[in-house]
């Protein structure tokens, strides 16, 4: 049997470290606005990357600025979005709708970079679906009595995987010249001051507690963003992103671990669902691109670059 390659073990950890950021996020939310959560995410994050990038003895301000600034720029669109539907959606809707991104992903790259779509990796990605709604049982699919899902909050979390989406097949693109620490700077480069404008809109002092919680939500996605950008690097975005859907059951574990949340039967089957689709994807060999040899990713030009 063929083992996963390391990129789709890197998503892997990805998922794991993204998981524990949604959790936070509503920790702190009560009295926390999202902006603020955003402004602590994206400040955090640029002093670990910049650390972590001299500390790999590269440049931080790339070969590609034009990518970087557009992986930046989906990236932050899609941070702030999450964010506030965080705040005001339950977390297993806002999750949901925020894990289609891997079918956007895969439709994007298709178009965008001719990476071939192979059938059972699309199969895979639309199984996974499937098991995100039953773990996660949105309300405007399932119904939740005379309550309903507020429109715009909904309309930003599939902005958010839109926007998710979009940075994935960004990160696949000018991973062929510019370092992964490099790409995850600007990442956090770009969201810091794009976040200014929510921070001073209602400003407030967090509290210890709080600020822990704040610190976590910048470590925890900073750690995902690496193994993030290191997968994009080394798989073709469609095929990388569909194991990203185990975040999914990271986070219901999460649920009941930590919050001691019901096990429920039919989230117990899209948990399997989704693993076993993500082991269907990470032991399919991936599809020969349309691409020529030139123009296919050069894992030592990112390794390089400075």
């Amino acid at each position: 049997m063929q083992r996963p390659s390391r990129g789709l073990v890197y998503m892997l950890f990805a998922a794991l470290a993204f998981s524990v950021m949604g959790p936070l996020v509503k920790a702190v939310a009560p009295h926390i606005p999202a902006g603020e959560s955003v402004f602590a995410r994206a400040l955090g994050g640029l002093g670990l990357s910049y650390w972590m990038v001299k500390r790999a003895g590269v440049s931080p301000w790339g070969r590609d600025r034009r990518l970087l600034l557009l992986r930046g720029v989906f990236g932050t669109i899609s941070l702030i979005a999450y964010f506030e539907a965080l705040t005001k959606l339950p977390l297993a809707d806002a999750t949901a709708i925020m894990y289609t991104n891997p079918i956007w992903t895969a439709f994007l790259a298709r178009r965008v970079q001719r990476e071939p779509l192979s059938p059972r990796v699309l199969g895979a990605s639309l199984a996974s679906l499937v098991g995100v709604v039953l773990i996660a049982r949105p309300s405007f699919l399932f119904g939740a009595g005379d309550v309903a899902l507020p429109l715009v909050p909904v309309l930003l979390a599939l902005l958010a995987a839109f926007g998710s989406a979009a940075a994935y097949v960004t990160v696949r693109e000018v991973s062929k010249t510019d370092h992964p620490l490099v790409i995850v700077f600007w990442f956090t480069l770009v969201a810091l001051p794009a976040s200014v404008p929510g921070l001073a809109a209602a400003p407030v002092w967090p509290t210890a507690g709080e600020w822990l919680g704040l610190a976590g939500v910048a470590i925890s996605v900073q750690v995902g963003q690496v193994f993030l950008t290191r997968s994009l690097e080394l798989e073709p975005a469609g095929r990388a992103t569909s194991v990203s859907y185990v975040q999914v059951v990271f986070a219901f574990l999460w649920g009941v671990l930590v919050f001691g949340e019901a096990l429920r039967a039919e989230a117990v089957a899209g948990a399997t669902l989704i693993v076993a689709s993500a082991l269907l994807v990470a032991l399919t060999p991936p599809a020969r691109s349309v691409l020529t040899p030139e123009a296919r990713p050069s894992t030592n030009a990112s390794a390089s670059g400075d």
